[in-house]
């Protein structure tokens, strides 16, 4: 995986839509299509560059900045293998020979990998080979043949490739154009001892490594025990919605180092920073309270962005932090044959997240039984992320699947109780008596049911002559 542009990704993210040249002592390292179209080439100096292209986009070279950009998008890119190496050029090795029937096979990875690596901002040109080798060198090559599946079908794709390709063999370039060797299956095809003494071993070990002849060791890298992630905004951003893009960094960030630590994370917290100096304002923080612990960014993302619709910011933001406030080990994948068709618990639990996060975590509730007989008291709504209390119910009791907020008081037509129709009673009394300390109700409740096989939950106060009360109604 070839990050073709990283200088211009990290330093400007619009270099897509206009001139932008990147110079290290004063010569251009790095070029956009823009800027390219209208003559500029890379090492021309600072001088031709304003000639040829006046309103290019000139930047400074930032070595330490791209470094970090490498480690950032590398350690994103964990989420999909553990073994991820960083090479010469701007190159990532990812070794997935592991992970292929985890994600559905060579195609849809590379359709994943393609995707992260779009939506986090880098231009990158992505191959799959045999071989580390093999992979690299397709990654370097400016054309749409960058995938070998086999080792005959690599052979045939590396033999066209100009020797100035292998790292290894260019400091020979001149020597090889001089006796007629200009791809890499002719150089392969020279006397290997004669090839040894005129460039040592290391243009054979990289032929032998790139054509799967030969061991290929790396040093993967290894995931931080904890994880703190911040980017610093080009621009002052005024509205949150406008912050998803920095967000999804971060976010997939993350998801590679929960990946690579087995963990799942259960809360995770947004700092938004403001200004410094004179006018410095605290940061806006942003709690995501996560019911199921997940390792999903495409959720998290999701969530985040339903908060931020709802978020007005209180300045401009110049900088985003996040932090994995809690996490726990990550549970084994269900091992069932056929899993359920409604979804796992999880699938559900991530469906009220978003819910909360959409309508507010006051209007998503779940009831909550409390320990008394009395109907209107017995039952009550909390959030659905509020752990309800423990309450014994009672055994055998038919209770309506509607409870009116207030009893409606019912008409009495020839000894019945009348509510549109005459009822008659089919079951009761059961007698409820409790709340002495809140006003005793003393209660004989009675089903009763129409013509049309409607249910009804009716009561009488006991000592009293007040007729009948409608208190909820059957399913």
């Amino acid at each position: 995986m070839h990050l073709s542009h990283a200088s211009l990704d990290t330093q400007c993210p619009t270099w897509r839509i206009e001139p932008v040249v990147v110079l290290e002592h004063d010569k251009a390292k790095a070029v956009s299509p823009c800027a390219e179209a209208a003559g500029v080439k890379l090492g021309m100096r600072r001088s031709g560059v304003g000639a040829l292209c006046p309103a290019a986009v000139l930047l400074p070279y930032d070595r330490h900045n791209e470094k970090r950009a490498m480690d950032e998008v590398s350690l994103a890119l964990l989420q999909y293998t553990p073994e991820v190496a960083l090479s010469d050029d701007n190159t990532l090795l990812l070794d997935v020979s592991a992970s292929l029937s985890l994600f559905g096979g060579v195609r849809r990875l590379f359709r994943r990998v393609q995707a992260t690596l779009k939506g986090i901002g880098f231009a990158a040109r992505i191959s799959v080979a045999p071989t580390a080798g093999g992979a690299w060198l397709l990654a370097a090559r400016p054309c749409r043949l960058r995938r070998a599946l086999r080792l005959s079908t690599l052979a045939r794709r590396l033999n066209a490739l100009p020797c100035g390709y292998l790292p290894a063999a260019r400091p020979y370039c001149d020597w090889l154009d001089g006796i007629g060797c200009a791809t890499v299956g002719s150089l392969r095809a020279l006397p290997r001892a004669g090839l040894q003494r005129r460039t040592g071993k290391s243009v054979l070990h990289a032929l032998d490594a790139a054509y799967g002849q030969a061991p290929e060791v790396f040093d993967w890298i290894v995931a931080p025990p904890e994880f703190s992630g911040r980017i610093e905004l080009m621009e002052r951003i005024e509205y949150a919605e406008a912050l998803i893009f920095a967000v999804r960094r971060l976010i997939e960030q993350l998801c590679g180092w929960l990946a690579a630590r087995s963990l799942a994370v259960v809360r995770v917290v947004f700092e938004l920073g403001h200004e410094r100096g004179r006018h410095a304002r605290p940061a806006t923080g942003i709690a995501l309270a996560l019911g199921t612990p997940t390792w999903h960014a495409d959720h998290l993302l999701r969530l985040l962005a339903e908060h931020l619709h709802h978020l007005v910011l209180p300045a401009p933001v110049i900088e985003v932090r996040l932090h994995a406030a809690d996490t726990e080990a990550r549970r084994a994948a269900p091992a069932d044959l056929f899993p359920d068709p409604g979804g796992s618990p999880e699938d559900e639990q991530r469906l009220i997240e978003v819910l909360m996060a959409r309508l507010g975590r006051e209007n998503v509730r779940r009831p909550s039984p409390v320990a008394d007989h009395r109907p209107e008291i017995a039952n009550r709504w909390v959030p659905v992320d509020e752990k309800p209390k423990m309450a014994s119910c009672i055994q055998a009791a038919e209770r309506p699947f509607w409870l009116l907020d207030e009893p409606v008081a019912l008409p009495v037509k020839g000894h019945r109780p009348f509510y549109g129709v005459a009822l008659h009673v089919v079951r009761g009394p059961e007698r409820i008596e409790d709340g002495w300390w809140a006003g005793l109700a003393l209660r004989d409740y009675y089903i009763a049911q129409s013509e049309s096989g409607a249910r009804y939950w009716l009561y009488q106060e006991r000592g009293k002559d007040t007729g009948w009360f409608l208190h909820g109604l059957f399913a």
